[in-house]
């Protein structure tokens, strides 16, 4: 069957492994992830996730056999660090997802070292705690430049009728300074927009309002930088002509955050 393509906040560090009021400000978001697979049309053969904490010159898949993790947050308890996700990468997709980019004019590179960030194993480890399912992480280009991102993701739409699910993670609202200041109105306008523009039923549309996405109100507040917000433009890309729709929606520490499904 032909799988989605997603995009979905993965949290805010280790969060969902915190205790205190932080750690239940994310109580919808698990819940949401924990269902994930369930809400699929059967199960992944495999994933090929655009992570928000990777940038590289160019378009870079991750072709390790048995990825390691890469903690890339700060500050947290100890027991963070001891997290340990061990799902399989897979080498053969990452190679078919260089073939389509080639196919389609875009430059990409492998790694055959590199591991699971926390835009990987945060949320997948809600996902498929088994961590049963191959995962090919993706990176972004270090230029965010979102038509590229969207071009990336038209190239690897094939991979959904091949079994793959196509897995953006990022966040809907990203400004760490003023994420707990109480202020929503901010994040709820561009929410407000981001949901209009992702499911606007012309796909010719929808990906002309997320290239133009920091003419948008309230974009640079909640996005002072877009890495957060250019998986979705990857999973808009490989949406093709399906339709988005918001299957994700909380505020959490008052901000707004939405997911979004094609297909």
């Amino acid at each position: 069957m032909r799988q989605p393509a997603i995009f979905l906040s993965h949290g805010g560090g280790p969060c969902f492994w915190l205790e205190g009021p932080m750690a239940r400000a994310f109580d919808g978001l698990k819940t949401h992830l924990a269902g994930l697979l369930d809400s699929l049309p059967e199960r992944p053969r495999a994933i090929l996730l655009v992570s928000a904490h990777w940038e590289e010159p160019r378009i870079t898949l991750g072709a390790a056999t048995a990825p390691g993790m890469i903690f890339d947050y700060y500050g947290f308890p100890e027991h963070t660090y001891r997290l340990s996700y061990p799902a399989p990468g897979a080498p053969d997709l990452a190679e078919r997802a260089r073939g389509l980019l080639a196919a389609a004019g875009v430059e990409a590179a492998l790694d055959s070292t590199r591991g699971f960030d926390h835009g990987v194993f945060v949320p997948m480890l809600i996902a498929d705690p088994g961590a049963t399912i191959p995962i090919v992480p993706l990176s972004l280009r270090e230029d965010l430049d979102p038509a590229f991102h969207i071009a990336v993701g038209a190239a690897l739409e094939p991979l959904r009728e091949e079994g793959v699910l196509i897995l953006g993670s990022g966040s809907s609202y990203h400004n760490l300074r003023t994420f707990f200041d109480g202020e929503a109105s901010a994040a709820a306008g561009f929410d407000a927009w981001l949901t209009e523009a992702a499911t606007t039923p012309d796909a010719k549309a929808r990906d002309a309002l997320l290239e133009h996405w920091s003419a948008a109100p309230f974009a640079r507040a909640c996005h002072p930088r877009e890495e957060h917000l250019l998986p979705l433009m990857v999973v808009a890309g490989a949406a093709g002509a399906d339709v988005g729709r918001r299957i994700f929606h909380d505020s959490i520490a008052g901000k707004a955050i939405s997911g979004f499904a094609f297909g």
